[in-house]
């Protein structure tokens, strides 16, 4: 056993030994020109040593993994208990020895910092910052070892508790080690951070410094001076009016001091100073290869570096492979999927995507600089995107705003057409939407036909000239033009409409029950299944306790179980492709999961009347009727009227002919992505059958081309697997950014409006109309629980929802569009709905009265 381990004999690697902070500061001690107080560490040898002494402990952390992070009296009382049986334990003769003994190579009674380690600290991928205890200025073996105890139960902390809770990590797989160093006592003390972390700029650093011990700015007692550096020099400073610092007491401990009113408005540093700070972190971070978060302190004979940790909150960038400036818009954006996705689904998108898109967080993005570079393709895109989501032209402008960040190219290098321009126009036929269904059908049959026999490498190369296919038809340029003829005469109605009538998004009524549209038959043809079900009680009871996927087959054994399955098992045939997030291919579909889908049946058995189906779509049908003629009417009685009722018409027909197709792509897309699912997770049985892989699953982790060598080589990196499964959970922790530029800086936009009530929150406004009533937050479809005038409150929603928005009186989203798919819903069955409304599912609290206000775009929280 090795109880002590000297700083300078520790590098990065050794964090199973020394802990996350321990591991740093012995990486910290190789790097040339940076001082690290001198010290060792107290290894996880000891720690384990420790709980071996008290076998109480092993009864105690059984009773914390069972309990709920949310149990905040439970983990206080427990993790209390447990820190108190830790802190009782007799510190073993040998392992004090060992303690004592390195003390005395650095001076007995001399003043030393105790500090946690922990060996989940510190990660690339968590922080755990603040978690465990430090103690500065501690003085003599006595209580140096007295300090060493505190720390191993700081393991246990109410917040250290809850945090591992929270991220599911074993209380069992972390040990604690601690770090014992000579203190320093400093003029100045603070935190320096490598890149900017409020808006990520990575060529931005931030100092901020106090007078004396670091503890002042830790604790919160005095404001810091900030001084932020690019390029080697000081482009802004705050400095704060310093009344306190912390200083360390002749024999152990602290106090709070004032400090001279003469030098309460001096700066901690000198520009100079922190010039030469920043340099010493970028040293720092080029060692550990990624942005820090340093601890340091200003001594007479230089700075100390005393702690350097990853800042884990930065969302990484995407790799570009050179040093150009790079502008990346979001693809989960506009997907309305912005959770991350597991390798394997970020690979088969890429795959099958009509547009080159980089991986960064676990989300995709595309790279628009060259069309922000040409002045024409610029106009264009802003155009298109500006009425997609307002927030995300107003980040792109505020990129365009940085003096020459994206450079500007003659029109003839745009890179490609420019986007939104004009598209060639498309007669008003439904047959040409009968055409285009028809031939999506053919090409998925013949897909199904023939991946049947595919097996082993073939099957990767069938699979190859199938994305060619899938490709295809998604760019058959009259498909593409049905959509846009649909969407452009929308935008036409709503401008027009409101420049000769006066009316707001008059469109959105025009297009209630628009023919054709495969997503709000999906929400319709769910009551159909609850009007099968609920003439049948004991049907309804067994669905409210189903929790075992095979309940379809335990159904025929009840009362009208036979109709009650066969009406589910019709809906999966037509609907069991899609899911939540069902652009992520590794993502359960409704299929494979069909649970799913029984709390929004059971809602639909209890919130609605037989018949319900028909008689929405009807009402949706007479209203764009009744709107139709009211336009018309009242067009006709101004100058020029006829022909602005003439062209009205002709666009109202051909918005209800195209605008249902637009949901149908995105179908076809996903009717063939359960096809590719089926066959890859064949080939995933054949793996775990030839004891290459532990879990189907495990192919998720791989990338498309990845898996592909695996079928072929029968090996696979374990390691890497694990690795990924490790950055995936990570990746829950961070928020993508609408906008995202190759220095790391998160653009999130903002609505320049003046119009939205004090105290209101400002969105999209999507489908019109004002409604009040109870606010739902949902983020998980299957736990959502409504009754009939509750508002839908949710991160995003894609077509997986629609379901949900036959029972609801309105909708509000944190991420959407004027036309995404629950905007284009939300106006097919006439619900008020406001997307894009920031931070809306944290601001909004479940069942608080809210009003929409879709015609205008933003939300009134009442009570």
């Amino acid at each position: 056993m090795q109880y002590v381990v000297d700083l300078r004999e520790i590098d990065g690697t050794q964090a199973a030994v020394v802990g996350g902070k321990g591991a740093h500061l012995g990486g910290l001690t190789g790097i040339d020109g940076v001082l690290v107080p001198d010290g060792f560490c107290v290894t996880t040898d000891a720690f384990r040593r420790i709980m071996a002494e008290a076998p109480s402990i092993d009864d105690q952390l059984d009773q914390l993994s069972r309990m709920s992070p949310d149990d905040r009296q439970g983990i206080r009382t427990l993790s209390a208990q447990i820190r108190r049986t830790i802190e009782g334990i007799n510190v073993p003769g040998d392992l004090a020895a060992a303690i004592t003994g390195a003390l005395a190579r650095f001076g007995e009674q001399a003043a030393y910092a105790v500090r946690s380690s922990a060996t989940a600290e510190d990660l690339p991928t968590a922080s755990f910052a603040g978690q465990q205890d430090t103690y500065l200025n501690v003085v003599g073996p006595t209580a140096v070892l007295q300090h060493v105890s505190r720390c191993w139960a700081s393991l246990f902390t109410e917040r250290a508790v809850t945090y591992r809770q929270r991220n599911g990590i074993d209380h069992r797989t972390v040990q604690m080690a601690v770090v014992v160093q000579e203190m320093v006592l400093p003029h100045a003390a603070g935190i320096l951070f490598t890149a900017d972390p409020v808006t990520g700029n990575r060529k931005v650093a931030t100092v901020d410094a106090g007078l004396g011990l670091g503890e002042a700015l830790v604790s919160g007692l005095v404001n810091p001076d900030v001084f932020k550096v690019r390029d080697g020099e000081v482009v802004t400073r705050t400095i704060a009016a310093k009344k306190r610092a912390v200083h360390a007491l002749p024999g152990g401990g602290t106090q709070e001091v004032a400090i001279d009113p003469r030098q309460q408005e001096q700066p901690a540093l000198t520009d100079t100073q922190v010039v030469q700070l920043v340099q010493l972190g970028r040293r720092i971070e080029a060692h550990f290869g990624r942005p820090q978060d340093i601890e340091w302190c200003l001594a007479d004979d230089g700075f100390r570096i005393v702690q350097s940790r990853p800042i884990t909150t930065l969302f990484p960038i995407p790799e570009a492979g050179d040093q150009e400036n790079h502008v990346y818009v979001s693809v989960g954006h506009q997907q309305m999927m912005t959770d991350p996705m597991k390798p394997l689904g970020l690979s088969m998108w890429q795959l099958t995507a009509m547009t080159p898109m980089h991986e960064a967080g676990g989300r995709l993005f595309v790279d628009v600089t060259q069309r922000l570079a040409s002045p024409t393709s610029r106009a264009g895109l802003l155009d298109v995107v500006g009425r997609g989501d307002p927030l995300v032209r107003d980040a792109l402008e505020t990129v365009l705003d940085l003096e020459g960040f994206v450079p500007t190219l003659p029109d003839t290098d745009a890179g490609g057409p420019p986007v939104g321009g004009a598209v060639a126009s498309i007669e008003t036929d439904p047959a040409i939407v009968t055409e285009l269904v028809e031939r999506s059908k053919a090409s998925i049959a013949a897909l199904e036909r023939d991946i049947r026999t595919k097996t082993g490498p073939a099957l990767f190369d069938f699979l190859l000239a199938a994305f060619d296919e899938h490709k295809r038809v998604l760019s058959d340029p009259l498909s593409m033009k049905a959509i846009m003829a649909g969407m452009q005469a929308t935008w036409w109605l709503n401008d027009k409409l409101q420049e000769w009538l006066g009316e707001k998004n008059a469109a959105d009524t025009l297009t209630l029950s628009a023919p054709g549209n495969i997503t709000s038959e999906m929400g319709l043809a769910l009551l159909d299944v609850a009007d099968v079900i609920r003439p049948h009680p004991d049907v309804v009871a067994f669905l409210q306790g189903v929790e075992d996927e095979g309940f379809l087959d335990e159904l025929v054994k009840l009362s009208g179980g036979t109709e009650a399955r066969d009406a589910i098992e019709a809906y999966l045939d037509r609907y069991g492709m899609r899911c939540v997030g069902e652009i992520d291919i590794t993502r359960p579909r409704w299929r494979e999961r069909p649970t799913t889908l029984v709390p929004v049946i059971l809602d639909n058995v209890r919130n609605f009347e037989p018949g319900a189906a028909e008689r929405r779509f009807e009402q949706g049908r007479l209203k764009a009727q009744q709107k139709e003629q009211d336009v018309l009417s009242r067009l006709r009685a101004l100058p020029d009227g006829d022909q602005k009722a003439d062209e009205t018409k002709r666009m109202i027909d051909q918005v209800r002919t195209f605008i249902g197709y637009r949901e149908y792509p995105k179908y076809g897309v996903v009717s063939r992505y359960f096809v590719y699912k089926q066959a890859l997770l064949k080939e995933a049985e054949r793996l775990v059958r030839a004891d290459v892989l532990p879990d189907e699953e495990d192919i998720f982790y791989l990338t498309f081309q990845e898996l592909h060598d695996v079928v072929r080589s029968h090996q696979v990196d374990d390691q890497l697997i694990q690795q990924r499964k490790d950055a995936f959970r990570s990746y829950h922790a961070l928020t993508p950014p609408r906008v995202l530029t190759s220095e790391g800086e998160a653009v999130t936009g903002a609505y320049r409006r003046d119009d939205v009530p004090a105290g209101a929150l400002a969105g999209l406004p999507v489908s019109a109309g004002t409604v009040e009533g109870r606010a739902r937050v949902v983020l998980d479809m299957a736990e959502a629980d409504l009754e009939a005038g509750d508002i839908l409150v949710t991160a995003y929603t894609d077509p997986s929802w629609s379901p949900l928005f036959v029972g609801i009186a309105g909708l509000v989203t944190e991420v959407g569009g004027l036309m995404t798919h629950g905007a284009v819903i939300a106006r097919e069955y006439g619900l008020p709905a406001v997307v894009g409304v920031e931070q809306a599912t944290r601001v909004i609290r479940d069942g608080q009265r809210i009003r929409v206000h879709g015609t205008d775009g933003y939300v009134e929280i009442l009570a």
